[in-house]
């Protein structure tokens, strides 16, 4: 078994779709407002609609995507005028972590692993 699909579940699904293909730089035409594909292929992101959402339900969904660069990363989340909950910061086992919001207020971590034991100076 595999990670076939993430969905995120949202009231606005052309608002959502729209800004999780502008963070990751995907393409998509679709006007289509109960479901958008974010990313195709195995595992996909896509975003549904659901009207029963209450206005205050909990988070939906935790994505963490993976970046080679943070700081590019962190300036294009800036670009966008995303919500930062926690700028780019270390953790103590190597790893760079940044959080921002979606529209609809679910956190979603960006992530830099520490290079290699080898790699490191």
């Amino acid at each position: 078994m595999h990670l076939g699909e993430v969905c995120l579940l949202t009231r606005d699904v052309p608002r959502l779709a729209e800004f999780y293909r502008t963070l990751l730089g995907t393409e998509g035409s679709s006007t289509d407002e109960y479901w958008q594909a974010v990313v195709q292929g195995e595992p996909m992101l896509t975003v549904m609609h659901r009207e029963d959402l209450p206005g205050d339900a909990p988070q939906r969904a935790v994505l963490a995507f993976t970046t080679e660069d943070m700081e590019a990363a962190c300036a294009h989340v800036l670009r966008m005028g995303a919500a930062v909950v926690q700028p780019p910061m270390r953790q103590p086992w190597g790893t760079v972590n940044m959080i921002l919001e979606d529209p609809d207020g679910n956190q979603v971590y960006l992530r830099q692993f520490a290079p290699a034991k080898e790699d490191r100076a």
